[in-house]
């Protein structure tokens, strides 16, 4: 097995910290327009319950974009590399903010997200280039870093998108600074990556592009060449269904059941992306070589499980943050699923098979949030043959029940490789960088 040499290990620490605030920042643009957004979109119609239609339109459309762009900036990464993939999407979405901050009409609005789900989709190329430069036995330490980049981008992004929205009208620019700031960011740091960013994929691991590879459904369909990763992905799809259920009735149920505004929303929020960039970029690394990847992953799974039903079962609010912290260890599950399923596949394949897992994710967040509000409101209206509020998180544990069972049989059928060390001492996974 190649082992690295002390010089290598530097430009692949500074490469992953790039990808690291890379995903932060697209995180932190979204999170910059999500106190803004339902706003701008009502400024263009005529009522609340028109500007309730459309918003979710709205969210449909990025969601739609990344299903289907996902296989195919993947597979085109396959082919070209992920450096022009990623760098191409930073400033795809620089422009696109651009052209919603100065967007003059609903359709014009509607045109700048397309454009950010396209280049959204671009999380296919820099997880296929975490798979590229991480050592087998780190992969689950390097995935962790997503879940910190997503976990603090979701805690700065609407707290700083709240201020800058409220700085904006203040200086007549309306609802439309945070767009602006978005595009800097992602310009900027477009540009940084022009100079730090090196090529992960080695000429002789590229494969010919394809369209019939790159469409959504054949993408997801050629999973079945590698048994783990089917089931594997299968599993994902659950746990991304209750996950995605969760995000959409949060704010609806504590509201309900707790009467909590907008600073407590805010504030269990930033504790969830606090404990999750806790566990994923510091216990993550201990705890997966402790317990081995296998029951690692269990755990994480039976840990989620737990989290639903006791957040579907409370009683006062303080019960929220106590569950958030005792069961923030099922935070191991998705990077360790990320580690085993990226094993399983050729470098050549790598970007192909992230961008149907990305895109059967975005599928997941269409279905999941329609789910959960019906739910939701049923169980608390009066055709409701009992009172449950907490009937989206209850449905939610089955889910992710059925994803630790589907994961169990799947890894128990298909023993997955096991995580080989060709690295130094000195090549552990990197720190977390500081933005």
């Amino acid at each position: 097995m190649p082992r690295h040499s002390r010089a290598d290990v530097q430009p692949r620490k500074a490469a992953l910290g790039f990808i690291f605030v890379t995903l932060f920042v697209d995180v932190l643009g979204l999170g910059l327009i999500i106190p803004i957004t339902p706003r701008l979109v009502g400024s263009f119609v005529s009522d609340a319950s028109s500007q309730s239609r459309t918003y979710g339109l709205f969210i449909a459309v990025y969601a739609l974009m990344q299903f289907i762009f996902s296989p195919i900036l993947g597979a085109l990464s396959d082919k070209i590399g992920r450096r022009p993939v990623i760098l191409g999407s930073l400033l795809g979405s620089g422009i696109d903010y651009l052209v919603m901050a100065m967007a003059p009409s609903l359709g014009v609005l509607f045109v700048g997200r397309i454009v950010s789900g396209i280049s959204g989709a671009s999380i296919t190329a820099a997880t296929a280039y975490i798979a590229d430069v991480s050592p087998p036995a780190k992969r689950a330490q390097a995935f962790g870093l997503i879940g910190i980049a997503f976990g603090l981008g979701f805690i700065a992004g609407p707290a700083l998108g709240g201020v800058v929205g409220d700085l904006g009208e203040k200086m007549g620019l309306g609802l439309r600074l945070p767009f602006f700031v978005g595009a800097a960011l992602c310009l900027l740091n477009g540009a940084y990556g022009l100079f730090v960013l090196p090529e992960s994929l080695a000429p002789e691991n590229r494969k010919n592009f394809s369209l019939s590879r790159a469409n959504a459904f054949s993408a997801i369909a050629a999973l079945k060449k590698y048994p783990v990763v089917l089931g594997l992905a299968a599993t994902l799809c659950f746990k991304n269904l209750a996950e995605f259920g969760l995000h959409s009735t949060w704010v609806l149920y504590t509201a309900y059941r707790f009467h909590w505004g907008i600073r407590d929303t805010g504030i269990s929020l930033a504790v969830i992306g606090f404990v999750a960039a806790v566990v994923q970029g510091g216990l993550l690394r201990f705890v997966v070589p402790g317990l081995g990847e296998k029951r690692a992953v269990l755990l994480g799974y039976a840990m989620s499980v737990a989290a639903f039903v006791l957040y579907g079962a409370a009683t006062s609010g303080w019960m929220m943050y106590a569950i958030i912290v005792a069961t923030g260890l099922g935070g191991i599950a998705a990077p360790t699923t990320q580690a085993i399923l990226s094993r399983q596949v050729p470098a050549n394949e790598q970007g192909a098979v992230q961008g149907a897992l990305a895109s059967l994710s975005s599928l997941m967040g269409i279905i999941a949030p329609a789910i959960a509000t019906s739910l939701f409101a049923f169980f608390i209206s009066d055709r409701a043959p009992f009172q449950l509020p907490g009937a989206p998180f209850f449905f939610s544990a089955l889910l992710t029940a059925v994803a630790l069972v589907l994961c169990a049989r799947s890894l128990a059928k298909h023993p997955p490789t096991k995580p080989t060390e060709d690295t130094t001492e000195d090549d552990a996974a990197p720190a977390p960088p500081h933005p």
